[in-house]
């Protein structure tokens, strides 16, 4: 055999270990390929489940401020890639029934305090106090009311059933011993009722919304009308937990006509954002920061950064909303955008798994690498003994022809078998102990 030829079979048998080496090693760890991604698929999908991309949230058609504010949320969700459904409903108690219930698809609603009284909150949790809404008494100021008890025998517009001024005034009175039977209570929204108390056919009329609700400042404007100042407001707000003693100072709602002319004393209870507690918690912790952003900030009754925080008893504070106010948002909301900060976490999710078999996956794939390559070289070793088996019960003459066109069949095999040179040994050994046989012969 010429030098070029021997250099050619060599370049050959280079090019053939070269490429028998990827070829195994993938052979041997495609099935634990395929085992990882099938958990990493897994796990991606089924175990922390991505977030919806639309919120559906509860409120009561009658507020303008909880349409004010649900709007406004869904300007800001709406940059990170969420849509916010509002839902009207007649009132906090459809809202909360809507909540309740499964089937409605309704994620979250605004809930005046008090609420839980009256209904289970099984399966809801809180996400906030968002801030205070006051009960406003207006009356006629012939004859001053600093106690609820005044107004006995009184005709008085205590709101829409179903609504939370209805529910609220309604407890109050009823503290205070004012009832349908020695009083006049009249069911009215709150514009009839603010019509009713101007043209004088009630003598007082409750209203629940925040300072700058327009017919607030309406009705204080009206002549001969004033704005209770109440002496028990805080034996109120101890018996009804829900409720908080506030201060409206003067000129708080008009400083050119000195309204209201001195500070009064008020009761509020705080409008909290109610959700399901099945609520995926990557949506919980961005509406988190979208309340936060609303509102922050201070106003006529709130510090800046009262709101939102936990004020209100009546639900469970959810542990994400808890974790929120304790430590701010997760680590990767405050620098990721939502969805990126989303896919980032439920990565970090599926590695435990992950991490879980691949450790053991890497000291068993070698072993079985090894085992695959050299079960080629067993099945030849096999082959081989088979046949000195043959030659040892064989009678004489033993037919060498048939014998020899075997085992050169065996060696041709041999011969033709790609090896990692790791194994080359092997491969020698196996020559050796087919001449061995062949010299048996």
């Amino acid at each position: 055999m010429s030098d070029t030829t021997q250099k050619i079979h060599s370049e050959e048998a280079q090019e053939d270990v070269r490429v028998s080496v990827p070829l195994e090693i993938f052979k041997a760890t495609l099935p634990y390929l395929f085992a990882l991604l099938f958990v990493a698929v897994a796990g991606y999908w089924l175990i922390d489940p991505a977030p919806p991309k639309k919120i559906v949230v509860s409120i009561s058609k009658q507020d303008g401020n909880y349409q004010a504010f649900a709007s406004l949320y869904d300007a800001l969700l709406q940059q990170e890639g969420i849509t916010l459904e509002i839902r009207e409903s007649d009132g906090p108690l459809q809202s909360l029934g809507e909540l309740r219930k499964e089937n409605t698809g309704v994620d979250m609603a605004f809930m005046p305090g008090g609420i839980s009284t009256l209904e289970s909150t099984v399966g809801l949790v809180s996400l906030g106090s968002l801030y205070y809404e006051p009960l406003w008494i207006f009356y006629k100021s012939q004859r001053k009311v600093e106690r609820v008890a005044a107004l006995k025998n009184k005709r008085i517009a205590v709101g829409r059933p179903g609504s939370g001024t209805y529910m609220l005034s309604m407890m109050l009175l009823g503290a205070a011993g004012v009832t349908a039977k020695n009083s006049t209570l009249i069911e009215s929204g709150d514009e009839e009722a603010a019509d009713a108390l101007r043209r004088g056919v009630v003598d007082a009329i409750f209203l629940s919304g925040v300072p700058t609700t327009p017919l607030i400042a309406e009705v204080a404007a009206m002549p001969n009308i004033a704005l209770a100042d109440l002496k028990e407001t805080e034996a109120y707000s101890r018996q009804f937990t829900f409720l908080h003693h506030l201060v409206l100072p003067e000129g708080a709602l008009s400083l050119e006509n000195n309204i209201p002319p001195q500070t009064v004393n008020m009761l509020a209870p705080t409008v909290t954002l109610v959700a399901r507690e099945s609520m995926h918690p990557a949506l919980v912790y961005l509406v988190l920061k979208v309340i936060s952003r609303v509102h922050g900030g201070a106003g006529m009754l709130q510090q800046a950064h009262e709101f939102p925080s936990e004020k209100n008893p009546d639900f469970e504070m959810s542990k994400q909303a808890a974790h929120f106010y304790e430590s701010g948002p997760p680590f990767l909301d405050r620098y990721l955008p939502f969805w990126a900060a989303t896919f980032v976490n439920r990565v970090l999710i599926i590695l435990l798994p992950l991490m879980a078999l691949a450790i053991p996956l890497s000291r068993v794939v070698p072993a079985v690498y090894i085992w695959l390559i050299k079960s080629r070289i067993y099945k030849l070793y096999g082959e081989l003994r088979f046949i000195e088996m043959q030659l040892r019960n064989a009678g004489q003459p033993v037919d060498s022809t048939h014998f020899r066109k075997e085992l050169d069949d065996i060696e041709g095999k041999v011969n033709n078998l790609k090896l990692p040179v790791a194994f080359a040994s092997h491969l020698y050994e196996l020559r050796s102990h087919i001449g061995l046989v062949r010299a048996k012969l």
